[in-house]
């Protein structure tokens, strides 16, 4: 599914606030690995703010819309892959000199990713 995530592993997120407002749901049902994926979304306004899949534990998958400082979407958080192209919505391009993937990466390249954060 199309979407502009970035990931992190667990030791790596801080809650500045709200955490007691996170309300957490998980399926397998609709997951091509079969991995349970769990959403964290606020309980009053419904914004998902990150996914955990079990197939990836400790990792973080995060909207990148839910960080305001535009320095770090402009010098950390540039994106070292792509995942899933097939379902890439037709008004966004690929980026330049980024892998691309129909899939998504193993355990190892998440915790590269987000070493790299």
């Amino acid at each position: 599914m199309f979407a502009s995530n970035f990931c992190l592993l667990d030791n790596e997120i801080t809650w500045l606030s709200g955490q007691d407002k996170l309300t957490r749901w998980g399926q397998s049902a609709t997951i091509a690995s079969g991995n349970t994926m769990t959403n964290s979304f606020c309980s009053i306004c419904g914004t998902i703010l990150n996914r955990q899949s079990s197939g990836f534990p400790g990792s973080n998958f995060l909207r990148i819309g839910t960080v305001d400082d535009i320095k770090l979407h402009d010098e950390v958080m540039k994106p070292g892959v792509e995942q899933f192209t097939q379902t890439r919505v037709a008004w966004f391009h690929a980026i330049q000199l980024n892998p691309q993937t129909l899939c998504a990466v193993t355990a190892q390249g998440c915790t590269e990713l987000a070493q790299a954060v």
